[in-house]
């Protein structure tokens, strides 16, 4: 069960080497999955780890690669080391997992639109098939 917890630690950590630092300010959308309603405020819960369901329901969130470090500096309000930092904490202090990261645009939309409790951001407009909650 811990390789698991590491797995994810090690990912997260990963995209910090990959991404840097970069804040592109290109702006992107966050979505869920169609089954759910959640306000533009308990995204930074979510993704800090603080709001694990939304009613019944289990919460997925899911990091987007492509441009993960924007949207950790523009809607959660820190720096990738400080958001890899928060989930090794969060790994071995609560056994709580980091989000899922995907690649790109379409492996986030695949997920958000297929997983119920599902939620992500893109840089891409959004169809129909989920929910837009906020665009940043």
């Amino acid at each position: 069960m811990k390789s698991k917890h590491l797995l994810g630690v090690l990912l997260v950590a990963a995209g910090t080497l990959l991404n840097g630092k970069g804040t592109c300010s290109a702006g992107g959308y966050i979505i869920t999955h169609s089954d759910m309603k959640l306000d533009a405020q308990d995204i930074r819960d979510i993704y800090l780890g603080n709001k694990e369901f939304g009613g019944n329901l289990r919460l997925v969130p899911v990091d987007n690669q492509a441009i993960q470090a924007d949207f950790v500096f523009t809607i959660l309000g820190i720096e990738m080391g400080r958001y890899n930092s928060v989930w090794i904490k969060k790994a071995f202090r609560e056994a709580l997992n980091p989000p899922l990261v995907k690649m790109t645009d379409r492996e986030v939309l695949d997920f958000v639109k297929s997983t119920p409790g599902a939620l992500g951001y893109v840089s891409v407009t959004p169809g129909n098939d989920v929910v837009l909650v906020k665009k940043y």
